[in-house]
């Protein structure tokens, strides 16, 4: 069995979504403020409403800002999403130092953005974060406002219980993260090998798409082009003179490419040259024959550039996913389809557009989700697409180190666009292969 490369299949770093932490964040913030409101309301404490509800305007008002300004799809990288999880760290030790410190119950959801890091981010970044939750902890031990209580009888707390707050807040942060990463690195070994016997499949699928017949062809016409080569070679000895001398040569040189063709069908090696490797122009006339024979008009344009053309290996994950969003694009289009390639040292990149009615606004952030769909309807026709396939595309592509964006034209044009771009060594990379030894 062919061994899989770890490359082909790990991904460099760990990403999450910005839409999962502004979910989380609103859900702190609406707890926040019914915390607020119970105390000061119901159980009529005496409560710093005026600092405390600041801090959750500050932290709703960042909120609105980051989906105003960004995808809530994107996937951020793991500096930036550790960034918003100290910040709620910060909120959530500002509330504290106004409500009465490790005194206030709701100490110990210093645990959470340091949970959340653990399942989802580098181990440096949920280390970082541990340290800033057990430091503002520890700060909160020493500097604070007086718990809200009943003033006629106190609350006060003796410092060694304070101490053992601290203590558990500190060995929560610690032992449930360990939990948590160990259990998720777990699952994503799991991962990990699933991907990997995905590519073990998809290299067995393509010696079995052979069907038999083609290694039996290779095997049969085997001998009598070996015969051929031997004739041909020895008439090219005999006759080295005369008008039949390079008709030979020609022969004997061509049965040897025969010969050579059908050593390649026979092996289909893992590196598999010239039938697992592709050019650009290669692949986008791959994908878009199939679509050729509808009624849109499918315009390839591929812009020549300085560089080599870029050759990438035949990947059915880039295959299906271009492939697919395609499909979407003829479904919706009236009348044009067009499909725009170019690169340059650095990157690849793919544009799909079409002039369709464009995806509707409230789906061209969501665009990414499961069953969102609004394909054609049979009674009213109207267009209802972007469903299962365009993430099951959107994943595989991402999955091959690929950046894909959902845009519409701009008025008065009309039509949906996909950008899909690669980092060019990404899009290039190929399985090295290792030399046996004996």
């Amino acid at each position: 069995m062919t061994d899989v490369a770890a490359s082909e299949f790990r991904h460099p770093s760990r990403y999450v979504r910005l839409d999962t932490i502004l979910r989380l964040r609103w859900l702190a913030a609406l707890g926040q403020l019914c915390a607020i409101f119970i105390v000061a309301q119901g159980l009529e404490f005496d409560v710093a409403v005026i600092p405390c509800l600041v801090i959750v305007a500050l932290s709703a008002l960042l909120n609105l800002a980051l989906q105003v300004a960004f995808n809530p799809m994107q996937r951020m990288e793991p500096p930036y999403a550790a960034g918003l999880l100290a910040l709620n760290i910060v909120e959530l030790a500002a509330l504290l130092f106004f409500t009465g410190g490790l005194q206030n119950p709701f100490s110990f959801l210093f645990l959470a953005p340091v949970l959340i890091s653990s399942t989802a981010l580098p181990v440096r970044f949920t280390i970082a974060l541990g340290l800033l939750a057990v430091a503002c902890a520890s700060a909160l031990v020493f500097f604070h406002l007086p718990l809200p209580w009943d003033r006629d009888d106190p609350l006060v707390l003796p410092p060694i219980y304070l101490l053992g707050v601290w203590l558990s807040i500190l060995l929560a942060i610690g032992v449930t993260s360990l939990y948590a990463f160990q259990v998720t690195e777990e699952s994503r070994k799991l991962s990990d090998a699933l991907a990997a016997t995905e590519l073990v499949l998809t290299r067995e699928q393509h010696l079995t798409q052979l069907d038999g017949l083609a290694a039996a062809a290779a095997h049969e016409l085997g001998t009598p082009l070996s015969t051929i080569f031997l004739i041909s070679r020895e008439l090219e000895k005999t006759v080295k003179d005369g008008p039949l001398a390079a008709d030979i040569k020609t022969l004997r040189e061509q049965s040897q490419r025969c010969r050579d063709i059908l050593a390649k069908i026979a092996q289909l090696s893992s590196s598999g040259a010239p039938f697992d490797r592709m050019p650009l122009s290669t692949l986008i006339e791959e994908v878009v024959a199939p679509h050729r024979d509808f009624d849109v008009d499918i315009k390839v344009r591929i812009a020549v550039a300085a560089s080599h053309e870029p050759v990438g290996a035949r990947n059915p994950a880039i295959l299906y996913g271009v492939s697919n969003i395609l499909e979407n694009a003829v479904d919706f289009a009236r009348k044009t389809v067009e499909v725009n390639a170019w690169w340059n040292n650095d990157s690849v990149e793919i544009v799909i557009s079409d002039d369709g009615p464009g995806i509707a606004p409230d789906m061209l952030k969501r665009i990414g989700e499961p069953y969102l769909s609004r394909r054609p309807s049979a009674d009213d026709g109207a267009h209802n697409g972007l469903g299962l396939g365009i993430f099951i595309a959107r994943t595989l592509l991402e999955r091959t180190g690929a950046k894909v964006s959902f845009t519409n034209r701009t008025f008065p044009d009309h039509g949906a666009v996909v950008q899909i771009v690669w980092p060019r060594h990404r899009f290039e990379t190929v399985e090295s292969q290792e030399e046996p030894t004996t």
